[in-house]
């Protein structure tokens, strides 16, 4: 996690565009400024920024399933759950499923687990817009490398 930049995902573990799923990795630093305040001596990763992971790795999926000429933006979560503490330290399995795509919004069910365990899971509505210039797809696509599915994005987007 590059918080600082606001990259929550590490790396895409795997991506199936036929069954539209995906699942990412993420691994909470164990310094980061958002830490001091949330909370002192206690320190806990912000369900928001949760959520922001499981829309994160919903918006990679939608990426690559539209050619990586559009992109999503979250626009609404639904039925957000979060049953447990996230800490420095730990590492987040973060999977996505699209259930509908079309009309220029997608959904998906999205959760993410330690070990065995869900700690959170939501339905998350994603608007789809084109990317706004060459230079956002283009940095996508180098982010989409860093993160590691660069292969599975058809050449050609």
């Amino acid at each position: 996690m590059r918080l600082e930049y606001f990259q929550l995902i590490d790396r895409v573990v795997d991506i199936s565009l036929a069954d539209r799923t995906i699942s990412t990795e993420a691994t909470v630093p164990t310094e980061s400024t958002i830490f001091e305040g949330h909370f002192p001596g206690y320190p806990l990763m912000p369900g928001v920024l949760l959520l922001e992971a499981m829309a994160q790795t919903s918006g990679w999926l939608v990426a690559a399933a539209n050619n990586f000429q559009r992109m999503a933006f979250l626009a609404a979560a639904k039925d957000a759950k979060f049953r447990t503490f996230v800490t420095p330290g730990n590492v987040l399995a973060i999977q996505a499923r699209i259930t509908h795509d079309g009309s220029g919004y997608a959904m998906t069910e999205a959760k993410i687990s330690m070990g065995r365990k869900t700690i959170c899971d939501a339905s998350l509505t994603l608007r789809i817009l084109d990317f706004p210039n060459d230079e956002m797809r283009l940095a996508m696509r180098k982010m989409a490398e860093r993160v590691g599915f660069a292969s599975e994005v058809p050449a050609n987007g």
